[in-house]
């Protein structure tokens, strides 16, 4: 067999699959975001809320890295309507990825805030700041310029990752190119070029979040 390939038949749909890349950008940022938000709080009970709250956080992490991301989201998007709790694929998408991802970041930034220099936190309460101020300004910074390697991993698997949003009917860009497949049978050519905006679309993610670290949190870390 000869297959010649034939790019021209899928090029049109550039601007769509660029599209459904924001979709994917979108959808892990904002789940990256909540986790973000749910780890630094899981980290900070399971180093100073005692014994108790400690243990479920524990057990929340435990169960959540233990069990297919995929199979969390089906809980949520089908098994949850048995209760009476409807969500749409999106919602429903974006809410197991936040989960998932607050799990793998409460043991990460656990990691992050034990490393913080005492004598840094000293000097911040010195200066008169109070706690949110600490973490604003102390904290954060020093978790972003010791765990950006493992931050910025996360972030990857995490835009990856939100290809399985297409099972669930969501047009991110592998959705689209499911789309576009069965409307050219152009399988190579398809999934190619699907898989070349991938790769940019990690490095935006990486460049992006390092931005973050450096104007948001005043961390020094190498943009590039």
């Amino acid at each position: 067999m000869h297959y010649v390939l034939q790019y021209g038949q899928v090029t049109p749909f550039l601007s769509y699959f660029l599209g459904g890349a924001l979709i994917s950008l979108v959808l892990s940022g904002l789940a990256f975001c909540g986790g973000m938000f749910f780890g630094l709080v899981g980290a900070l009970c399971r180093l100073h809320g005692g014994p108790v709250l400690s243990g479920l956080v524990r057990a929340y992490v435990v169960f959540f890295t233990n069990t297919p991301q995929l199979v969390q989201i089906y809980v949520i998007f089908y098994g949850l309507p048995d209760l009476g709790i409807l969500f749409s694929p999106f919602a429903a998408v974006l809410l197991g990825m936040t989960l998932n991802a607050a799990a793998y970041l409460t043991e990460i930034l656990r990691a992050g805030v034990t490393s913080v220099h005492r004598q840094e936190l000293e000097a911040g309460e010195t200066m008169g700041m109070n706690h949110l101020q600490l973490l604003r300004f102390i904290i954060l910074p020093h978790i972003f310029r010791v765990l950006l390697p493992p931050l910025s991993s996360q972030y990857i698997m995490m835009v990856l990752g939100s290809s399985m949003a297409a099972v669930f009917g969501v047009e991110e860009l592998t959705g689209r190119a499911f789309n576009v497949n069965s409307t050219t049978f152009r399988s190579i050519e398809v999934f190619t070029l699907v898989a070349g905006l991938y790769v940019l679309v990690t490095l935006g993610a990486t460049i992006l979040l390092a931005l973050v670290a450096r104007y948001g949190f005043r961390a020094r870390v190498k943009v590039l």
